[in-house]
Parts: structure tokens; C-alpha cells; sequence
């Protein structure tokens, strides 16, 4: 079982983080847990096949959760998919889809199998298989809002190899009966019982997709003993009110639920835009949970490593070009020298580091040229009493000032009861409620 987050963000898409949905992959088969706009893209870029989907289920209807859903359909219509796709959610969903079908006037040829789930249900199965079934259990949310956990069921346990020898089973029907749990008459009449060739049943693996929740009961209760829980942590303690009046949770209330929960792995995600170092959020889950880990889209996380690493392998690679540093010269040289292009920066004619006609400095006083005698002299003692602690207990910077590394205003930096730079600033115009 791989798990695959594709979208990480809330109700507003940012540069680098797509609307809400988690691709789970198991024995070749695919489920989509919400759908939001290009969720069938970041598919594609993770490196799974569309075809493969086998059912998609939809939280709720906030727009960001199925804005891709109807794109997704048309897709798969267009690659002429004959296979049965299941849709569940909650009850008008199925009033939706027909209605765009009906509106755009395309004919699909496969199958849509619905499932809606009613406002007043406690907890329904609504897919029942004979290796996995899938629970659906209400959330509390501003709207009806459902959590999903997908559960395997348990796989029998493992053959006694030098036993069945013993007793000279050989064929694949007699292992097969006595791992379903069926007793074996042998010709010569022996009965030999399925517990003294077939080892304890193995507990299948489970996975719960918790979001657009405040904390309640039913969360944790879809998260019990799971493999890995996906939790939204929309926002950070700091704006723990703001969590309530949306219907949402902080990172602190997904570690609360993974504890109570004891699940195994908590990941996070469905972020506010707002926040530009999620790092933050990671650091406040994990004072109440350690074992969390940040979502970050096309990333897969698995559930037995050394058999499932490299299944599913991401085919792109999202960057944050607004995090690199660039160059002072306005371009990087280096990049341009080596296509044979000049640095735009450049004062010398592009006779920079990497060119031909580079040539570095001698210095006088050091043993290896080109490095300014910064070592391999004397002088570089000298250097070093600029860093050194004087008597006063600071340090000197370059400018011969001092930068005072007291604890006390270093926590006064670190303020929780203040906003710090991880959140982005709200600007005059932003008069929309953005998460």
C-alpha cells in the first residue's frame, strides 16, 4: 500500500502546492480520495496511470475537494475506459455528475457505480471487498463532511514449509484450503489441521484520510491502529480560533488525534496558503506526535519499503524557484559559461570562474594561489580573533559591532502570541476569507 499525496493545499492553490487530493496505490489498482483542480496532472507527474483508478471518494463539496473530478471523467472517457469506476460521497454527488454530463453532452461508455452516503448515518461500509472494504464515518465541518479509512483485511499467515513436507503436501489447491482455514484429508486418511501447517493470520495494512474537520471523536476513531493517518493541518496553534470559526484543525489537533488514535505514521497537509514555512507546523505536530511527517505532493510514502519502493516513482520534480538564491551578477554565470553565453553580471568580459582566460590572484603571503591567503599563513590566526568571545560575552561581527545572543530576547524573537514571517501578510485588497 503506497500513498501518494498530489495535492496539499486548502482552499487556495499556491505556486508550488495543488487543491486537496491523495492518490492511494494497492496491487496495481488506484483510489483518489478527494479530486481537487489537477488532480489529474499531479497524477501524471507522480507516475500513475489514470486508467488505473478504481474509485474515487469525495469528502465533501467545498469546491477545492472535487474541481477536478468532471475533468478526470472526461479523460477517461477520452481513453475509451471500459472498466466500472465507483464514485462515493455524500448524497448529490450523483446529481452533479449526470447534470455536467448532461450540460457538456458527453456520452460516457463505462460504467458510473455511486454511492452516496446520507447525512444521518454513524458509519457505513462502502466498499466491501473480499481483501479491503472502505469505512466512511462523519466529520465536523462547517458542511456534511465525511473521513475515510480503507482497511485490508486480514492475509492468512505463513506456510510451514518442512511441515508440509513432512506430511507430503505438494499440491497448490491443498495450501490453498488450509490457508483459507480448512482442515485437509489426506489419501491414506490422515487429517491434518490448518493451524499446524499455517502460521497466525497477518493484520492487513489501513489508511485514514482525515479533513476539513475540528477535532471530534469520530477522527480518531477512523484513525485507530492504522498504518498511516493523512490529517489536515490547516493552521498553526497561533491561529487555533481561526480553526474553529472555518471548521478546520491545527497541527496540534492532528497530533491529538494520532495519539489517541495510536496510529503508526501521522502526515499532514491541506496547508493555508498563508504559510510560506510549513516546517512550523511540522515542529508544533510534533510536540504532541512525533512520528509525523510533512505531505509534500508526489512524494510517496509506503507502508512496507523494501518491497514497495521504486512501484511508484514521482516524473517530475516540483521546485520552489522562489527559494534559490539568485546570483548578485543577475544571472548564473557559471550556467552561462558553460554553454559558451557570457554572465550578464560580468564586469571583466566574462573572465570569470570556469572560463579560459580566468586567471586567479597571487597572494605574497600564502602557499597556494587563488586563495587570498586565507590559508596556509599567518595571517589567518589573525582572522579568527575577530570571532573570538570577548570578556563581555558577545560576539563581534565583521562591522566591529556587537550582536548580543542573550536567551531571554532570542525567546522574545520567538513569541508565540505574535505572527512571525512564516505567515504571509494580509494586504489591503485581501478582503476575502482565505484560508
Amino acid at each position: 500500500m503506497i500513498v501518494v499525496p498530489l495535492g496539499i493545499a486548502s482552499a487556495t492553490p499556491t505556486a508550488i502546492r495543488h487543491l486537496p487530493s491523495v492518490a492511494l496505490w494497492r496491487e496495481g489498482s488506484v483510489f483518489l480520495f478527494d479530486c481537487g483542480e489537477n488532480s489529474q496532472m499531479c497524477m501524471l507527474q507522480a507516475g500513475l496511470k489514470r486508467s488505473k483508478i478504481d474509485s474515487i471518494f469525495i469528502t465533501h463539496f467545498d469546491v477545492d475537494h472535487y474541481s477536478g473530478l468532471m475533468g478526470l471523467i472526461s479523460t477517461l472517457q477520452l481513453q475509451r475506459r471500459e472498466k466500472e469506476l465507483n464514485l462515493i460521497g455524500p448524497k448529490g454527488i450523483k446529481k452533479f455528475v449526470e447534470w455536467n454530463l448532461n450540460f457538456s453532452g458527453v456520452e460516457i461508455n463505462f460504467d458510473l457505480n455511486f454511492i452516496e452516503v446520507d447525512e444521518d448515518i454513524e458509519e457505513m461500509r462502502v466498499l466491501n471487498t473480499d481483501d479491503y472494504y472502505v469505512e466512511a464515518r462523519p466529520l465536523k465541518h462547517k458542511k456534511f463532511c465525511l473521513g475515510y479509512r480503507f482497511q485490508e483485511k486480514d492475509k492468512p499467515g505463513k506456510v510451514d514449509a518442512n511441515k508440509a513436507d513432512q506430511y507430503g503436501i505438494t499440491e497448490d489447491e491443498h495450501f490453498k484450503s488450509l490457508k483459507a482455514g480448512k482442515n485437509l484429508t489426506l489419501d491414506d486418511g490422515t487429517v491434518i489441521e490448518s493451524y499446524e501447517i499455517v502460521g497466525h493470520p497477518r493484520p492487513g495494512d489501513s489508511f485514514a484520510y482525515v479533513t476539513d474537520t475540528e477535532y471530534c471523536p469520530n477522527a480518531v476513531k477512523l484513525a485507530v491502529n492504522t498504518n498511516i493517518l493523512y490529517h489536515e493541518a490547516t493552521f498553526g496553534n497561533q491561529l487555533a480560533d481561526k480553526a474553529k470559526e472555518t471548521g478546520h484543525s491545527t497541527a496540534r489537533d492532528a497530533a491529538r488525534v494520532a495519539t489517541e488514535a495510536q496510529t503508526k505514521l501521522l502526515v499532514i497537509g491541506h496547508f493555508s496558503a498563508r504559510y510560506t514555512n510549513l516546517h512550523l507546523l511540522l515542529k508544533e505536530a510534533r510536540e504532541g506526535f512525533y512520528p509525523t511527517w510533512l505531505a509534500q505532493e508526489l512524494r510517496p510514502i509506503f507502508t512496507d519499503p523494501s518491497h514497495e519502493r521504486g512501484v511508484v516513482e514521482p516524473k517530475v520534480d516540483l521546485i520552489d524557484l522562489t527559494k534559490k538564491k539568485p546570483h548578485g551578477g543577475g544571472g548564473n554565470y557559471r550556467d552561462a559559461r558553460s554553454k559558451g553565453g557570457r554572465s550578464t553580471g560580468s564586469r571583466h568580459g566574462g573572465n570569470r570562474p570556469g572560463s579560459k582566460n580566468f586567471r586567479s590572484r597571487k597572494s605574497k603571503d600564502s602557499a597556494y594561489s587563488g586563495n587570498r591567503a586565507r590559508y596556509g599563513s599567518s595571517n589567518y590566526e589573525d582572522r579568527g580573533d575577530r570571532y573570538r568571545k570577548n570578556d563581555g560575552g558577545s560576539y563581534r561581527n565583521n562591522n566591529g559591532g556587537n550582536r548580543d545572543y542573550d536567551n531571554s530576547d532570542r525567546n522574545k524573537r520567538y513569541d508565540n502570541s505574535k505572527l512571525n514571517n512564516s505567515i504571509t501578510p494580509r494586504t489591503g485588497y485581501d478582503d476575502f476569507n482565505r484560508f
